[in-house]
């Protein structure tokens, strides 16, 4: 039986170009575009990325979310917007007087934000797309459209501590259970966990997270999770709590002194001790975002990082996203130790003042 080759991909018919194409993932349809004119001209096909999206994050089925997509540029740019990681290197070199040079140079008004240029931006103007995958299966998937119990302008909401919450409604929250038929090592007790660790490592090496936030008013969208674990501290802060840390390093020049802020993202399971077997119970899911110092910045600046955010630089090789993570520990732990220099520099100085000044009491009075 003889084979006849095919001379070149202008012989295969567009129906079975669209075939081989509809198999590949994201990645690979994106280089598959870049071999001929017939799969380039194909890989246009905005139903194409549709299927792609949908298989790497199952919440854009819904047809809210898809109306959506559309409207900010489709599901090929959504995509390319979501799915690279967010890099951010541009992490200020830490010296030992800058941290106390921030109250001269920044202004009340600085550090509260500016409230025309947060007149423009409105907390209904953001949705959150997330998915969790444990072991390449989706267990949780949510959309949330603008920011809970954000309310006007002179509300609380702008002055207190960012906080979005997914879990905060319980009317609305879905039980979300891992347990050994999704692949969860046995754990009889928590004591045996405390001492092999198993369930722990388990899930922080199968656990995905993936937080898209999309601005409605400039259709742009990024994905603020760093996909994969970046941190976490089991039995905290209970021995039946594992949480996980997830984010991402965002720019906030000219909205905070310290020039960058960290996006957190916190998984919280509670451990579930059965008589028969142990699972895991998602208890928290929440974005907050921190500054150099560790303090929790306010919903007016809050929202200024976020729409900044949607302009980062990206990259899809996740060790970049990890490396700016790490610049910016580093930075945070050499200010902190600065900051306790600095203290113990002062509590010595009172200290020998206080000598000081006893002494030359005791001696006025001899």
């Amino acid at each position: 039986m003889s084979v006849s080759s095919v001379d070149s991909m202008a012989s295969l018919s567009s129906d079975l170009c669209y075939d081989i194409l509809r198999r590949l993932d994201g990645a690979n349809l994106a280089i598959a575009a870049c071999t001929c004119a017939a799969f380039s001209s194909i890989s246009k096909e905005e139903r194409l990325w549709e299927d792609v999206c949908s298989s790497m994050w199952p919440s854009t089925n819904r047809n809210d979310v898809k109306n959506l997509i559309s409207s900010v540029g489709g599901f090929k740019k959504f995509y390319a917007d979501c799915f690279p990681l967010i890099v951010n290197k541009e992490v200020p070199e830490f010296h030992c007087n800058d941290y106390y040079d921030y109250p001269q140079e920044w202004t009340e008004a600085d550090y509260y934000g500016d409230g025309d240029e947060v007149e423009n931006i409105s907390p209904s103007d953001f949705v959150s797309i997330v998915d969790i995958r444990y072991r390449e299966k989706t267990i949780c998937s949510k959309v949330v459209w603008g920011i809970p119990y954000a309310n006007g302008s002179s509300g609380w909401f702008y002055n207190c501590p960012f906080r979005l919450d997914l879990l905060a409604n319980p009317e609305q929250a879905d039980d979300v259970v891992l347990s050994r038929s999704d692949g969860l090592p046995p754990s009889w007790s928590i004591e045996r966990e405390r001492k092999d660790g198993k369930l722990w490592h388990e899930l922080r090496d199968g656990i995905r997270l993936s937080w898209i936030l999309v601005n409605k008013k400039t259709k742009k969208a990024a994905n603020l999770s760093s996909w994969s674990p970046i941190g976490g501290q089991r039995h905290w802060p209970t021995d039946n709590d594992f949480l996980i840390r997830f984010g991402s390093i965002l720019p906030a020049k000219d909205i905070l002194p310290c020039q960058v802020v960290e996006c957190i993202l916190i998984m919280k399971f509670k451990v579930v001790v059965g008589s028969h077997d142990t699972s895991l119970k998602l208890s928290e899911l929440s974005m907050q975002l921190g500054d150099m110092e560790g303090s929790h910045v306010n919903g007016r600046n809050s929202l200024l990082v976020l729409r900044e955010a949607l302009n980062c630089p990206r990259s899809k090789n996740y060790s970049e996203a990890l490396e700016s993570c790490q610049l910016y520990s580093k930075a945070q732990s050499e200010l902190k130790e600065e900051k306790m220099r600095y203290e113990n520099r002062l509590d010595t100085m009172w200290i020998l003042g206080s000598i000081a000044a006893c002494a030359t009491f005791c001696l006025y009075c001899l």
